[in-house]
């Protein structure tokens, strides 16, 4: 097997890896692997990374669910608009983006370029929010009731259904602060509950794709197979690993990716 394919598939279980130890950001690794590595093309590679990634949560909410983690009224009162909000982006959204998106003078900007420096705007984002020094919520309020502020709620999962079915990312960066911030969740419920809502929100985007992609079915499933794998192994470190400093140094190498990406595809 060639080396680039070697790293690609090594990325594979980084990515579930990464979504079980911190409940999110995995899937920002998951578009450059499949356009930078395996050559595909990006709107495709949205589709894909929606695929992956719901897959790899679904197995982590399941790890999840037997140690009572996954808050399901939350999920729910977060999760309707963004599912709502994540097929029609995936249905009719992005399908009817123009290509070229811009033109100005002889400088054009394509559909596939303007999806990946948008996807790496996400990602300098996702890593600020994974870099900043977020005060945790004390393990032991784990059995207090949330607190819900439903207009928030509301609004920050209609957005973040549509940034998932642009740049077909989980979101995990911007759920986990909600739900902490907004429901009052313990950060290791917050987690949890954040797969759920990556995992179904994700799988509903794909439909949408179903209906006007072709999908090569092995590969995909080799490539989720793979990051399931890495998933499981990441929720057990959950247990034991110090989250905390880990989503620091994650969210740098995410800045820098985020970073190289736009002067990749600019200049």
């Amino acid at each position: 097997m060639e080396i680039h394919l070697i790293l690609g598939y090594l990325g594979a279980v980084i990515i579930g890896l990464v979504l079980g130890l911190i409940g999110g950001g995995g899937s920002i690794l998951t578009l450059p692997v499949l356009v930078y590595i395996f050559g595909v093309e990006p709107v495709i590679a949205t589709a894909y990374s929606l695929f992956i990634v719901g897959v790899a949560a679904v197995a982590g909410t399941l790890k999840n669910m037997s140690q009572k983690l996954v808050d399901f009224k939350t999920a729910l009162i977060f999760a309707l608009p963004a599912f709502i909000a994540v097929y029609l982006t995936r249905r009719y959204l992005v399908p009817a983006l123009p290509d070229p998106l811009l033109n100005i003078g002889d400088w054009s900007l394509s559909k596939d370029v303007g999806i990946m420096v948008f996807f790496a705007i996400i990602m300098v984002l996702a890593s600020i929010s994974m870099i900043r020094d977020r005060r945790e919520e004390p393990e032991t309020d784990q059995d207090l009731e949330p607190q819900y502020n439903y207009p928030l709620i509301v609004l920050e999962g209609f957005v973040v259904g549509v940034l998932t079915g642009i740049v077909g990312a989980g979101g995990g960066f911007l759920i986990i602060p909600a739900l902490v911030l907004l429901a009052k969740l313990p950060m290791k419920k917050a987690v949890a509950t954040s797969l759920l809502i990556i995992a179904i929100k994700s799988l509903i985007g794909f439909v949408g794709d179903l209906q006007v992609l072709d999908i090569d079915w092995t590969f995909l499933l080799i490539f989720a197979a793979l990051s399931v794998g890495g998933i499981f192994v990441g929720v057990w470190l959950n247990q034991i690993v110090p989250g905390k400093k880990l989503k620091k140094g994650f969210g740098w190498f995410v800045l820098v990716m985020g970073v190289f990406i736009v002067l990749r595809e600019l200049l």
